[in-house]
């Protein structure tokens, strides 16, 4: 009889980590995975990807918004944690919902990567062609370029990066827009050119994975804990602060860039705008890590400053 172990025996993993399947989460996946391993000592067997297919990336012929929001993105992997199928999900933060079930909690997020858009098809805003027509499905992207440039126009543009790609060589638009992190991960940095935040503002949560896990997964929640990033956290929990504040929807446009500054202290500058673009204001607030009164008492300002055609797209109008 031979005794000897089997040697092809499959490792039990110590974590399965649920993700889209699309070739950017895959990515962010992978990463993820990385670190859980240097953290714990770990071997990449020691860690199950478990991809779905997330609704979202099946209907791409219509804007997000129109067909269920963000929680297209979540809702396979929110039923595959909640059956315990996976330990945790892997996200890009930016596609998250703001109110989660209270049955998960953001247990990590890793560091922030580039939080920029980047613009394919041109150098600048500036040098759009003018009347050009701009793919998009995002309404911050969609009424931050109409407000900058009114001349432009806007088409639906939704698929993963190639897929966009694909479309904007195939003619459908003159240019569009990609998150500068997405294209890091995927290794094309060379397409596309990054926007000057000062200019241009970017999304709550772009650049940003964070890691979700059943709020009473002690072993799940200690585990990711380990390569949370404190400095991301701080800046990803006061952009859903405002987002919560604001009580917008997948259809309101906003920005908003949240960093740190001087000393601990956090800084934010968020802009609303009207669907068209024609409207716009903005608003600014500085405060410590975790303080979100301050984060609270700018969207009440800004809601109170919200014009006729900003208004109905904010405070759960």
């Amino acid at each position: 009889m031979n005794d000897a172990p089997n040697s092809t025996a499959k490792t039990k993993p110590k974590i399965r980590l649920g993700t889209r399947n699309s070739p950017l989460a895959m990515v962010q996946a992978v990463e993820t995975r990385a670190r859980l391993c240097a953290a714990h000592g770990w071997g990449e067997d020691e860690v199950e990807l478990v991809p779905v297919v997330a609704s979202g990336d099946k209907v791409l012929d219509r804007p997000l918004a129109e067909i269920g929001g963000k929680a297209l993105w979540t809702k396979e992997l929110d039923a595959w944690l909640g059956e315990g199928r996976i330990d945790a999900a892997v996200h890009s933060a930016k596609d998250v919902e703001t109110i989660r079930p209270d049955a998960f909690h953001f247990a990590a997020c890793l560091p922030r990567a580039d939080r920029r858009d980047a613009l394919v098809g041109a150098a600048s805003i500036a040098d759009i062609p003018k009347g050009a027509v701009v793919g998009t499905s995002a309404p911050r992207r969609a009424s931050q370029l109409l407000n900058l440039r009114p001349d432009c126009s806007v088409v639906t543009f939704r698929g993963n990066v190639a897929t966009r790609l694909g479309k904007l060589e195939a003619g459908e638009a003159d240019v569009t827009f990609l998150a500068a992190a997405g294209l890091e991960r995927l290794g094309q940095t060379d397409v596309g050119a990054p926007l000057d935040e000062g200019a241009w503002v970017p999304a709550a949560g772009q650049g940003v994975i964070v890691l979700e896990c059943r709020a009473d997964d002690a072993v799940a929640t200690a585990a990711l804990a380990a390569i949370d990033d404190a400095p991301t956290r701080a800046e990803v929990e006061a952009e859903r602060a405002l987002l919560a504040g604001l009580g917008g929807t997948c259809h309101s446009p906003v920005a908003v860039l949240c960093r740190h500054s001087v000393g601990a202290s956090l800084s934010m500058r968020a802009a609303l705008f009207s669907p068209d673009g024609n409207e716009r204001i903005e608003g600014e607030a500085s405060f410590a890590p975790g303080d979100h009164a301050p984060v609270k008492a700018l969207a009440a300002d800004l809601l109170a400053r919200a014009t006729p055609g900003i208004a109905p797209h904010f405070g759960g109008a």
